[in-house]
């Protein structure tokens, strides 16, 4: 077997959520093996990769995405081979997908372990989540079985009753499991009274088409719940996590809990920082039907601001794979339709330009980027070896452009749906090269399908990964090795 690397991407500018060094990056064996400074001679490999003017940065870690997902008699079109795939072409390298009930009769422990058998067939690296929606004494055996398949997190739905909701002694029930297996609580959090009293409303007076999806669920009732939230999460001493926030008085609400020392988290995702509720006027509304739905413009650049300052942790695209036809179906109706949005692969450079948008100085603020977009969502989610180029983690890299600008087109993405919230619409930051555990998928040739080489990564403990990361993630740890 030859010494020789099989790969080195050469002088480029690393770029990680901690800073950044002109540097040779060496790849042996799916792993980043060294960092080499550019002043040095290149290190010989069997490919090279000259990364010269460009940004390279930690392959994208996607932690809310819904693949194959069945909810109600609808299915989104996808499968693993698909969103990985598109996943791969948008720069994301690792995936979070959910394993939730499909119905009354499938436990959680079931929900996870057909995910995982479904998995085998994707192209990057895949963790998953568990999902409650009703507490019965099995509840406890099942979330330790999770737990020992190397998935520590479970979501829970605070609205939505009839199908995927939680009540509050389950939500508080499974907090206490968490704490006790080392785990994290995700939480969609929506006050359901107020939703389905102001969606009951609003049909009474016929105006319940998607036209009128914004006006039946008020931002008050995300921040009423993230407050319940909160409180019972410090009730319980557990670590909890919020999905897709959309309201800058929703992310306040966790930068409070934090100062008050809970570990506390907010994501959001790129419709709620590019997207108003004016496009629900607009001549294609269905393109927009999702969960929390998109806020006034107002909310949108108070949101903005959020993410610029470091109040938001991750960015997700919480995918969902819906096509147009199943979108019309019941447009009329938004009791009956399918809510979510495609967004895996778009994720990065709908990110990246509202980050730099929103930011002085541009390229000054790439590594709070790498932070929302790998990093920070890697460390979270306790995902070993990923979010950081870093000897000894996984070559997952991204090489691009920071000022490439293309515009959506998206029945040329590749997500398995004819549409895309962000058709025609001009965005920089797209990927040139990537590097998925070590091999190069994406370059100028365009796409090399692996086939189902995707890992399914088992993760740390919450507080275990946590403690073990405070020192590991530093500039020192880009040294020559």
């Amino acid at each position: 077997m030859s010494d020789t690397p099989e790969l080195v991407i050469t002088y480029g500018t690393v770029v990680n959520s901690f800073g950044r060094r002109h540097a040779h990056i060496v790849v042996r064996e799916g792993r980043i093996d060294q960092l080499v400074d550019a002043s040095e001679p290149v290190p010989p490999a069997t490919r090279v990769i000259d990364a010269a003017g460009k940004l390279v940065i930690p392959g994208g870690v996607d932690g809310h995405c819904h693949v194959a997902q069945v909810t109600g008699r609808f299915r989104t079109l996808d499968d693993y081979r698909t969103t990985s795939t598109a996943a791969l072409w948008g720069g994301t390298t690792t995936i979070i997908d959910f394993g939730i009930p499909r119905d009354a009769q499938e436990t959680p422990l079931a929900a996870v372990l057909h995910k995982k058998e479904l998995a085998q067939d994707s192209r990057c690296d895949v963790a998953l989540h568990g999902s409650v929606v009703s507490w019965d004494e099995t509840v406890p055996w099942q979330l330790e079985q999770l737990a020992a398949e190397g998935v520590r997190s479970v979501k829970m739905y605070t609205t939505n009753r009839g199908s995927t909701m939680a009540d509050g002694d389950t939500i508080l029930k499974v907090m206490r499991e968490m704490v006790r297996l080392d785990g994290l609580t995700y939480i969609h959090a929506e006050h359901d009274p107020i939703i389905a009293d102001c969606t009951q409303q609003h049909a009474d007076d016929g105006r319940i088409g998607i036209q009128h999806l914004h006006q039946t669920r008020p931002e008050l009732a995300e921040e009423i719940s993230v407050g319940e939230t909160l409180a019972m999460a410090a009730y319980t001493n557990a670590p909890v996590y919020f999905v897709h926030q959309s309201t800058p008085g929703a992310v306040d609400l966790v930068t409070e809990a934090r100062r008050q020392g809970q570990e506390a988290y907010s994501e959001t995702c790129p419709h709620y920082i590019t997207l108003d509720d004016t496009v629900y006027g607009s001549a294609m509304p269905e393109w927009y039907a999702c969960c929390p739905p998109m806020r006034s413009p107002q909310t949108v650049a108070a949101l903005r601001e959020r993410l610029a300052n470091g109040a938001i942790h991750t960015v997700a695209s919480d995918h969902s794979c819906y096509d147009l036809s199943q979108k019309r179906e019941r447009s009329d109706d938004i009791r009956a339709m399918p809510h979510g949005l495609p967004g895996v692969e778009t994720r990065m450079p709908v990110t990246f330009t509202a980050m730099m948008d929103a930011a002085s100085g541009g390229e000054a603020r790439v590594e709070d980027f790498v932070e929302v977009f790998a990093a920070g969502p890697a460390r979270i989610n306790a995902l070993p070896r990923k979010g950081s180029i870093t000897p000894g983690f996984d070559a997952d890299l991204v090489i691009f452009d920071p000022a490439e600008a293309r515009t959506v087109a998206g029945n040329a993405l590749h997500m398995g749906t004819d549409f895309s919230p962000f058709d025609g619409r001009k965005l920089t930051g797209w990927p040139a090269v990537v590097v998925s555990a070590g091999r190069v998928v994406l370059d100028s040739d365009g796409f090399h399908d692996p086939g189902p080489v995707g890992r399914f990564v088992p993760r740390d403990g919450f507080r275990e990964h946590q403690a073990a990361n405070t020192s590991v993630l530093t500039p020192a740890a880009q040294a020559t090795s």
